[in-house]
Protein backbone atom coordinates (compact mmCIF):
# COMPACT_ATOMS: atom_id res chain seq x y z
CA UNK A 1 0.00 0.00 0.00
CA UNK A 2 1.45 3.93 -0.84
CA UNK A 3 1.87 5.80 1.73
CA UNK A 4 -0.97 7.87 2.46
CA UNK A 5 -0.66 9.32 5.44
CA UNK A 6 2.14 12.30 5.94
CA UNK A 7 4.16 12.77 9.11
CA UNK A 8 6.48 16.17 8.59
CA UNK A 9 8.12 17.50 10.67
CA UNK A 10 8.96 21.04 9.93
CA UNK A 11 11.76 23.45 12.30
CA UNK A 12 15.04 24.92 12.29
CA UNK A 13 17.59 22.82 14.04
CA UNK A 14 20.02 25.65 14.45
CA UNK A 15 17.95 27.39 16.47
CA UNK A 16 17.37 25.53 19.41
CA UNK A 17 13.65 24.71 20.27
CA UNK A 18 12.30 26.35 16.86
CA UNK A 19 13.75 22.50 15.88
CA UNK A 20 11.16 20.79 17.74
CA UNK A 21 9.18 19.41 14.72
CA UNK A 22 12.65 18.13 13.44
CA UNK A 23 13.80 16.49 16.85
CA UNK A 24 10.13 14.81 16.99
CA UNK A 25 10.50 13.11 13.99
CA UNK A 26 13.33 11.82 14.53
CA UNK A 27 12.20 10.36 17.79
CA UNK A 28 9.53 8.99 15.45
CA UNK A 29 11.62 7.45 13.60
CA UNK A 30 13.05 5.55 15.98
CA UNK A 31 9.83 3.75 16.63
CA UNK A 32 7.93 0.95 13.74
CA UNK A 33 5.30 2.31 11.72
CA UNK A 34 2.90 1.38 9.52
CA UNK A 35 3.55 1.04 5.83
CA UNK A 36 0.92 3.54 4.86
CA UNK A 37 2.70 6.23 7.20
CA UNK A 38 5.30 8.03 5.79
CA UNK A 39 7.96 10.03 7.93
CA UNK A 40 9.34 13.12 6.41
CA UNK A 41 11.93 16.05 7.82
CA UNK A 42 10.59 19.00 6.55
CA UNK A 43 13.24 21.12 8.07
CA UNK A 44 13.21 25.26 7.13
CA UNK A 45 10.07 24.14 4.97
CA UNK A 46 9.62 26.65 1.96
CA UNK A 47 7.98 25.62 -1.18
CA UNK A 48 9.59 22.33 -2.23
CA UNK A 49 7.32 20.70 0.33
CA UNK A 50 4.43 21.69 -2.10
CA UNK A 51 4.20 18.30 -4.06
CA UNK A 52 4.06 16.32 -0.51
CA UNK A 53 1.41 18.32 0.59
CA UNK A 54 -0.43 17.83 -2.72
CA UNK A 55 0.73 14.22 -2.83
CA UNK A 56 -0.99 12.41 0.41
CA UNK A 57 -4.60 11.90 1.33
CA UNK A 58 -3.72 13.03 5.23
CA UNK A 59 -0.57 15.06 7.00
CA UNK A 60 0.13 15.24 10.24
CA UNK A 61 2.35 18.38 10.68
CA UNK A 62 4.38 18.87 13.57
CA UNK A 63 6.00 22.70 14.39
CA UNK A 64 7.10 25.22 16.90
CA UNK A 65 4.49 27.78 17.52
CA UNK A 66 4.75 31.07 19.96
CA UNK A 67 1.21 31.18 20.93
CA UNK A 68 1.98 32.59 24.75
CA UNK A 69 1.44 29.26 26.39
CA UNK A 70 4.48 27.70 28.85
CA UNK A 71 7.25 26.23 26.87
CA UNK A 72 6.96 22.71 25.97
CA UNK A 73 3.07 22.97 26.11
CA UNK A 74 1.39 20.65 23.28
CA UNK A 75 -1.50 21.91 21.39
CA UNK A 76 -3.30 19.83 18.10
CA UNK A 77 -6.24 21.08 15.90
CA UNK A 78 -6.88 20.58 12.44
CA UNK A 79 -5.96 23.26 9.65
CA UNK A 80 -8.59 24.33 7.61
CA UNK A 81 -7.10 27.58 5.91
CA UNK A 82 -3.86 29.31 5.65
CA UNK A 83 -4.84 31.23 8.65
CA UNK A 84 -4.43 28.52 10.88
CA UNK A 85 -1.02 27.85 10.55
CA UNK A 86 1.43 28.66 13.04
CA UNK A 87 3.36 32.18 11.91
CA UNK A 88 6.69 31.83 10.63
CA UNK A 89 9.30 32.40 13.51
CA UNK A 90 12.03 33.74 11.25
CA UNK A 91 11.73 36.52 9.56
CA UNK A 92 13.27 35.48 6.38
CA UNK A 93 11.77 32.26 5.74
CA UNK A 94 8.53 31.31 4.11
CA UNK A 95 6.32 30.07 6.49
CA UNK A 96 3.43 27.18 6.51
CA UNK A 97 0.90 29.96 6.05
CA UNK A 98 2.71 31.07 2.61
CA UNK A 99 3.29 27.43 1.74
CA UNK A 100 -0.43 26.34 2.54
CA UNK A 101 -1.99 29.36 0.71
CA UNK A 102 0.32 28.36 -2.25
CA UNK A 103 -1.31 24.74 -2.01
CA UNK A 104 -4.47 26.22 -1.88
CA UNK A 105 -3.99 27.28 -5.78
CA UNK A 106 -3.79 24.12 -6.43
CA UNK A 107 -6.69 22.52 -5.31
CA UNK A 108 -8.07 21.12 -1.87
CA UNK A 109 -6.19 20.94 0.86
CA UNK A 110 -5.84 17.10 2.07
CA UNK A 111 -6.85 16.66 5.96
CA UNK A 112 -3.94 18.26 7.74
CA UNK A 113 -3.96 18.00 11.49
CA UNK A 114 -0.97 20.27 13.49
CA UNK A 115 0.78 19.55 16.47
CA UNK A 116 2.51 22.34 17.93
CA UNK A 117 4.75 22.97 20.70
CA UNK A 118 4.97 26.15 22.63
CA UNK A 119 8.02 27.87 22.71
CA UNK A 120 9.41 31.10 23.68
CA UNK A 121 13.33 31.43 23.51
CA UNK A 122 15.27 31.04 20.25
CA UNK A 123 19.05 30.57 20.71
CA UNK A 124 20.65 30.61 17.16
CA UNK A 125 23.52 28.16 17.09
CA UNK A 126 21.98 26.09 19.48
CA UNK A 127 20.88 22.33 18.41
CA UNK A 128 19.83 21.34 21.77
CA UNK A 129 15.65 21.63 22.84
CA UNK A 130 15.13 23.40 26.40
CA UNK A 131 14.03 21.16 28.59
CA UNK A 132 10.53 22.06 28.55
CA UNK A 133 10.30 21.36 25.01
CA UNK A 134 12.58 18.71 25.41
CA UNK A 135 10.03 16.77 28.01
CA UNK A 136 7.10 17.36 25.51
CA UNK A 137 8.56 15.18 23.04
CA UNK A 138 7.00 11.98 24.52
CA UNK A 139 3.37 13.67 24.29
CA UNK A 140 4.11 14.32 20.38
CA UNK A 141 4.87 10.99 19.81
CA UNK A 142 1.36 9.98 21.56
CA UNK A 143 -0.53 12.57 19.64
CA UNK A 144 1.28 11.35 16.48
CA UNK A 145 0.53 7.83 17.20
CA UNK A 146 -3.20 8.28 18.20
CA UNK A 147 -3.94 9.86 14.91
CA UNK A 148 -2.10 7.46 13.07
CA UNK A 149 -4.63 4.52 14.85
CA UNK A 150 -7.58 6.13 13.81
Amino acid sequence: MAADVLVLGVGNLLVGDEGVGVHALRALEAEAWPAHVRLVDGGTGGFQLLELLRSHARIILIDATRDGAPPGTVSQFRARVAADFPPALGAHEVGLRDLISAATLLGPLPEIEVITVSVTELKPMTLELSAPVAAALPEVTRRVRALVDC
